[in-house]
């Protein structure tokens, strides 16, 4: 892991931070346990608190729910946020 991505494991923990490495294409809940070896449940937990952080995007396909990575998570990811005014007070 990158530095960016060691420090965004620091703060959303480092199964959450894998679940958005992987989401660089739209994957189900199922895809995603599998390829990171968590039960489907657990990456369901997972992948809902990243949505309702505005980090991850669902969409209904059918039967299944694909999650992809958001604007801000790619940012976060890449470690490419500019610091703000408010962050040098």
């Amino acid at each position: 892991m990158s530095d960016a991505p060691q420090a965004l494991a620091a703060v959303l923990g480092r199964t959450r931070t894998r679940l958005l490495a992987e989401l660089d294409q739209p994957a189900s809940t199922k895809e995603l346990a599998a390829r990171l070896d968590l039960s489907e449940p657990g990456a369901n937990q997972h992948l809902t608190a990243l949505h309702r952080a505005g980090l991850a995007s669902a969409h209904r396909t059918g039967r299944y729910v694909l999650y992809a990575r958001t604007a801000v998570a790619e940012t976060l990811l890449a470690g490419d946020a500019s610091p703000t005014p408010s962050d040098h007070e």
